[in-house]
């Protein structure tokens, strides 16, 4: 197989860190700007919850088309336009005038939020097993990164322009991007960095098939990735959404505050999803479960400090508060990277996004009623105890299944490792 430019790669994962970096933006905006949002609307916390859980329901639906799409058909030009779609959608929550048209259209933003899975199966197809832990790392870190990049668009400008101005500035870079994919990007055959193809001068084209995807049962690892998926997503999600109006109305922190908390968080964050994933590689080449042996004692290390932090007194100065916040953020993203390079040690190259796709919809069916479900039991016990709640189960619940996915992998990895060698025998043996 002809050797890839190292200066090609750089500039793909640059374009990919790029559209996940400013769509992450994009899509966090709306918890900075969520208290002009409801008294602009007049909203109650259920109902700005809903807001983004009518994006996370059309996110986890869209997310099985998605996957299909980019197994089947080529994958920049799919990637390309769901940047164009993400540039009209939030275009159209800007101008909407009245709250159920403000819902209707934040909700069609979902439609982009699940087109990532088509990115990491090209990474995976551009980097060979033992280094897609830390290329994935670097992509996850643009949700820590994004968020920050949120406050300082919504700092620097909401007095300036207003938030409707705001979405429509974002809204833009989503179209500017989607021309820098459609014209930067190229596809890559399938299996193209297996270490038992990637030899080969000539691979062949492999789609998406239903026999491959349904055959992916026999994975036993995947039952418990998926588990775990469908409550990971829960304190991320409650974290990401509601932690900007935790710190004004429980903690009491004004923006000069708010902003270096949060900026140290998510510093943190972002070291901690680059650790991981090199970890995971790290450990990979010693052990089957390393991957998720890594991730499995991030969410533990995540349960036990999550709880602390939101524990900790009202009184408690923000330099302490800031300090616990940025060591569990170190934790947040442990499971990510190791999660998405997994799927990918255990999945034929062929039904890759549409594996991964699977897990993100299981993820967002169960993340979708996460903003409501905070914003329903605050109403009741107040914002805090609620993030608390909803949080802290879930990570106990993340780590049970993780525990079981660390069980079953070793002998998945070598399943598709078989494979591969037994389609590399077939390829030599048709060509004599």
């Amino acid at each position: 197989m002809k050797t890839i430019p190292t200066r090609y790669k750089i500039f793909i994962v640059g374009v990919f860190i790029a559209f996940m970096l400013l769509h992450q933006a994009d899509k966090l905006i709306i918890g900075q700007v969520l208290e002009d949002v409801q008294r602009d609307f007049s909203l109650d916390d259920a109902q700005a919850g809903a807001i983004g859980t009518g994006a996370l329901i059309v996110g986890a639906i869209c997310y099985l088309l998605w996957g299909y799409l980019y197994d089947r058909y080529a994958r920049p030009k799919m990637l390309a336009l769901a940047s164009f779609i993400w540039g009209i959608t939030t275009s159209l929550s800007a101008i909407a005038t009245t709250f159920p048209a403000f819902l209707a259209a934040r909700s069609s933003t979902g439609i982009d939020d699940s087109s990532y899975p088509g990115i990491y199966s090209l990474v995976a197809d551009y980097f060979p097993p033992e280094s897609r832990g830390r290329i994935n790392g670097m992509l996850q870190l643009t949700a820590p990164v994004g968020f920050v990049l949120s406050l300082v668009l919504v700092l620097a400008l909401d007095g300036l322009i207003g938030w409707r101005n705001i979405f429509l500035l974002t809204g833009g870079l989503g179209i500017v991007v989607g021309v820098f994919i459609l014209f930067g990007v190229k596809d890559r055959a399938r299996g193209s960095a297996e270490p038992e193809l990637r030899e080969l001068d000539d691979i062949p084209t492999y789609k998406f098939q239903w026999q491959s995807l349904t055959s992916l049962r026999k994975r036993k690892t995947l039952f418990p990735l998926l588990a775990q998926g469908f409550f990971g997503v829960f304190p991320l999600q409650v974290i990401t959404f509601w932690f900007f109006s935790y710190l004004e109305r429980e903690r009491g922190f004004d923006s000069g505050v708010i902003f270096p908390i949060m900026a140290a968080a998510v510093v943190m964050m972002s070291i901690g999803a680059v650790v991981a994933g090199s970890l995971g590689d790290r450990f990979s080449r010693r052990s089957r479960r390393g991957r998720l042996v890594v991730a499995a004692t991030g969410i533990g290390i995540s349960t036990v400090l999550l709880p602390i932090t939101l524990l900790l007194p009202p009184e408690t100065s923000p330099l302490i508060f800031g300090a616990f916040l940025a060591c569990t953020a170190f934790f947040v993203l442990f499971s990510g990277p190791n999660v998405i390079a997994t799927i990918h040690d255990v999945t034929p190259p062929e039904v890759r996004s549409s594996a991964l796709s699977v897990q993100y919809f299981v993820e967002n069916i169960g993340a979708a009623g996460a903003p409501w479900l905070v914003g329903l039991i605050s109403t009741q016990v107040g914002l805090s105890t609620a993030i608390l709640i909803v949080a802290g189960v879930t990570y106990v619940l993340c780590l049970l299944f993780m525990l079981l996915a660390v069980r079953t992998v070793a002998h998945d990895v070598d399943a598709l490792r078989g494979e591969m060698r037994l389609r590399t025998d077939e390829i030599m043996a048709v060509r004599g």
